[in-house]
């Protein structure tokens, strides 16, 4: 079976997050093994780089997937791109390496939170933005920024030195 390697963005409005999940059709995970289970006629099962929660966007989710077919990537996209809905965009698809799982393999993940800091209506964004009319605090703003709080990954451990010898 071939490793795939798939790049995706979406808009997350509709959809309950990303990860599968058994009481709703609803997901990004979902709709994507749907599809490409019915396309590729075998059980498709997709790892996502990470998950995200009900309503919110990707700009660059990568996701992997095995699958036994003859289609090369390009057909494998036309495609995705031809009977995904118009909220999720393939972007892209490669083969990958036997051992590449999106999840495990990722190396880092970037998240943006966009702040409309205004009383006027932000009529055309108002799905991608947070509205706060309130005043910023800026510094508590930089603080959490700079704390633990805004790391993707857990940092790494240190290890205890070993024992000396007496």
């Amino acid at each position: 079976m071939q490793n795939y390697k798939l790049t995706l963005c979406y808009d997350g409005t509709r959809y309950r997050g990303w990860q599968k999940q058994g009481n709703t059709a609803q997901t990004v995970q979902g709709k994507l093994e749907t599809l490409l289970s019915r396309a590729l006629e075998q059980p498709i099962e997709i790892a996502g780089s990470g998950r995200t929660d009900a309503g919110v966007h990707a700009r660059m989710q990568v996701c992997s997937f095995r699958a036994d077919t003859d289609k090369s990537c390009a057909e494998l996209l036309a495609l995705l791109r031809e009977y995904l809905p118009e909220d999720i965009g393939a972007l892209a698809l490669e083969k990958a390496p036997e051992r590449f799982h999106a999840r495990l393999s990722a190396v880092r993940k970037t998240y943006i939170y966009r702040v409309w800091n205004s009383d006027a209506p932000c009529v055309f964004e108002r799905k991608y933005v947070h509205a706060e009319p309130r005043p910023l605090d800026l510094d508590a703003m930089r603080s959490f920024a700079g704390g633990t709080n805004s790391l993707p990954f857990p940092p790494e451990r240190k290890r205890a030195a070993p024992p000396r010898a007496r």
